[in-house]
């Protein structure tokens, strides 16, 4: 048995924008997150933070622990602290995605415990249009309350920052008030979860090497047949592009983050043709690496290193 690698936690402020690295909350659109991260999230954590990513549109395979559920938006998925999660979404699904320290969450609650009938806030996935009339006001509350947060995020105004917490909590109550309504999660079998989180491990120790599937699934101990039957029904996706897609978010994020030409890259990313590396990244981002440089831009400052 290979041991189990600690379950990486990440502090959204440090290692994507670390304009928010001290911030009670921080917010961006779900596909500013999905190019910087990738559509496959690896399992993963957010020590003192909740997290909930509401999906407006597209399909989410999400996993809460070891509770699947697969529901395309208007939709959420809310993680406490601590709670190991991992998701794919669709390249075009779109959404809000609110990180907030816990103090702020527990001070809603201690001010009114019926917003948590249970002695700890439960992970939930909500499909918001299986919802009854009933919950209609509170739905459309909830989409107005995130245009209105993405709107101050994205001006300078006088009270910005009062205003920002106080959409957050009325946000954080719409949030748990619907949060009963969680969906009854799918049947996974723990084999399955537990050999696709390996694979992305290995996949993130080793894909500038270029290893070749064959020795990832000698490493997890099945078949190559097996991990892509295992990739398909967690991911929905072959293995072999899980391991194209961690090279692609590496090379869009040098490419958007450093001053490295496209050759000096394709020479970082292990790839020994920058030829073939230019026309691999075509192939998946539809644009050459000068020309995805030049349409994106620079969109947010990681740390160094990340």
């Amino acid at each position: 048995m290979h041991p189990r690698q600690p379950i990486p936690n990440i502090n959204i402020g440090q290692v994507y924008d670390q304009r928010y690295a001290d911030a009670q909350v921080h917010y961006d659109k779900l596909s500013n997150l999905a190019g910087f991260f990738g559509r496959n999230m690896p399992v993963h954590r957010h020590d003192r933070f909740f997290q909930v990513h509401y999906v407006q549109s597209g399909a989410v395979r999400v996993y809460l622990d070891d509770r699947q559920y697969l529901e395309s938006g208007p939709m959420f998925f809310l993680t406490p602290p601590t709670i190991a999660h991992a998701f794919v979404t669709e390249a075009d699904a779109e959404g809000h995605v609110l990180t907030v320290r816990q103090q702020l969450v527990w001070e809603l609650i201690g001010a009114d415990p019926a917003l948590a009938p249970a002695p700890q806030v439960p992970p939930a996935c909500v499909a918001l249009g299986r919802l009854g009339a009933g919950f209609a006001g509170e739905v459309r509350r909830l989409e107005c309350l995130f245009h209105e947060l993405q709107q101050e995020i994205d001006g300078q105004g006088a009270g910005r920052e009062p205003a920002l917490q106080a959409l957050t909590r009325l946000l954080l109550i719409s949030l748990l008030r619907l949060s009963a309504n969680s969906l009854e999660a799918r049947p996974a079998r723990h084999e399955d979860l537990q050999i696709f989180h390996r694979f992305n491990e290995l996949i993130e120790a080793h894909y500038l090497e270029h290893w070749p599937l064959g020795r990832y699934a000698g490493q997890i101990g099945v078949t190559e047949a097996r991990l892509n039957d295992v990739c398909r029904r967690i991911a929905d996706l072959p293995s072999k592009h899980l391991v194209y897609e961690r090279l692609m978010q590496e090379a869009k994020r040098l490419l958007l983050f450093t001053g490295s030409s496209a050759n000096e890259i394709c020479y970082q990313l292990g790839f020994k043709d920058p030829a073939y590396f230019s026309r691999f990244f075509q192939r998946y981002a539809k644009a050459a690496p000068g020309e995805y440089r030049a349409r994106q831009g620079l969109v947010t400052s990681p740390v160094p290193g990340h």
